[in-house]
């Protein structure tokens, strides 16, 4: 299975463990699987993600994805988990939910930059090596 096979099947998988798991909650839920507070998870771990993943590019120049992805993922996740021990550090309101979508924002994230990567600079890369 290619590389890019994988993050699609990755991301196929989150999408679909994410709407199953939003079909469970209550109707007085306080932490509700789908408002502010999750879209907030979301696109910050998806943007630091990115970055991260484009950070690792810019700063290693090395050729391996592998890497950029690793970046990413360590930068966003990062991020996520810190600040869920920081809620439950007695500063916020800890939430497991907050952790899966800092996860599926991450998946994202990684997901758009290494499509970017693959689209934008990979055909540079072919005709660079072309005799």
């Amino acid at each position: 299975m290619t590389t890019r096979a994988r993050a699609i099947a990755t991301g196929l998988v989150l999408a679909l463990v994410v709407t199953m798991i939003g079909g469970m909650g209550h109707a007085q839920d306080d932490d509700p699987w789908f408002g502010r507070d999750k879209a907030l998870h979301f696109s910050f771990s998806a943007a630091l993600a990115g970055g991260g993943y484009g950070g690792a590019a810019v700063l290693t120049q090395c050729e391996d994805r592998r890497w950029r992805l690793l970046a990413g993922a360590g930068v966003a996740l990062t991020a996520g988990i810190g600040k869920e021990l920081y809620d439950l550090s007695g500063h916020g309101d800890a939430s497991a939910r907050d952790l899966v979508w800092d996860a599926v924002g991450t998946a994202t994230g990684l997901l758009v930059a290494w499509t970017i990567d693959r689209l934008l600079f990979q055909p540079a890369r072919r005709s660079a090596a072309a005799p």
